[in-house]
């Protein structure tokens, strides 16, 4: 397949392009600078110019291509217009490719969030659980978000094969910089201990990216329209172990941070809301659909393993 890849120099589309060309596909990827032109034939893709804003340039490569896999945000907007102004911008270029695959029966794979489906279920989240609906209560959060994916599945309407892969909280790899866990690893050494809340109870999941990797290769390859797919590797990890591991690492003691020391200037700040939520999450339908089967280090085994922690 000719494959059209946005987001292609980011953490996981740089595990997607040779995980792609590995089983023969052919990948152009979209490149805004020399340096991402470069990084891009040097993973062995041929190169596309021009950006996100353009969606009249994304319709054209989209329209000559037999697949897409989009994995590219407007991180540019998050200093000034937060979660929201990403959404915002995100919505018209997955309309976009709409349009141009329209009645084609095409893939278009794009990246999610596990947490659409809402906390609280009672259960692990599964793929059959919709994304919840993004109205104006929700603006500022994450699930502002869920309205792409909801457009995105929506396109299997139009003839497009569709689908959403939702990335676990934690994608975890050897090259992975500035990641929730390595956000996690910096709080620690700046407050002289690993944090977790309450009796850090509280559910996550994770995913070696290279796994997920494979997943949009086999989303693009085989999957359905209008299906959700879990890129959770590890689907229950209490979160105080996940502390009690990165504190291991570097030497600190892992504490439980009170209600009234979480938010800024407390301890997680502005993530307090995020690291306080439970968001178990299977992965069994995507495994039985697609014969995905994780193969690389779980998230507490790649911490032991070292990289994450460099010496010095």
């Amino acid at each position: 397949m000719r494959v059209f890849v946005a987001g292609g120099t980011g953490h996981s589309g740089s595990y997607i392009i040779p995980e792609l060309i590995a089983a023969g596909h052919e990948v152009t990827g979209l490149a805004r600078s020399d340096a991402s032109a470069a990084a891009l034939s040097a993973l062995g893709a041929k190169v596309r110019r021009g950006d996100l804003q353009d969606l009249d340039g994304l319709k054209e490569a989209a329209s000559g291509s037999d697949g897409v896999i989009h994995v590219a945000h407007r991180q540019d907007l998050l200093p000034s217009g937060g979660m929201d102004a990403v959404a915002a911008a995100e919505l018209p270029i997955m309309l976009a490719y709409g349009e141009a695959l329209a009645g084609t029966g095409k893939p278009l794979v794009t990246a999610g969030s596990i947490g659409s489906p809402g906390q609280h279920l009672g259960r692990p989240a599964t793929e059959a659980d919709p994304a919840l609906p993004a109205g104006e209560e929700h603006k500022g959060t994450l699930r502002i978000r869920n309205v792409v994916e909801r457009a995105v599945v929506d396109l299997a309407k139009q003839g497009v094969r569709s689908s959403v892969v939702r990335i676990a909280n934690i994608a975890h790899s050897t090259t992975d910089r500035a990641g929730f866990l390595p956000t996690l690893i910096a709080l620690a050494k700046e407050r002289g201990f690993a944090g977790y809340h309450g009796d850090g109870a509280n559910l996550w999941n994770a995913v070696h990216i290279r796994d997920a990797a494979t997943l949009f290769r086999l989303a693009l390859e085989n999957g359905p329209a209008g299906r959700y797919w879990h890129a959770v590797g590890d689907g229950a990890i209490p979160f105080r172990e996940i502390a009690e591991a990165i504190a291991s690492r570097l030497g600190l003691p892992a504490v439980s941070v009170p209600n009234d020391a979480l938010m800024t200037p407390g301890y997680f700040g502005f993530l307090t809301n995020i690291v306080t939520q439970s968001y178990p999450a299977s992965n069994l339908i995507t495994r039985r659909t697609l014969g995905w089967e994780p193969a690389q280090p779980g998230l507490l085994a790649d911490l032991d393993n070292g990289h994450y922690f460099p010496a010095g």
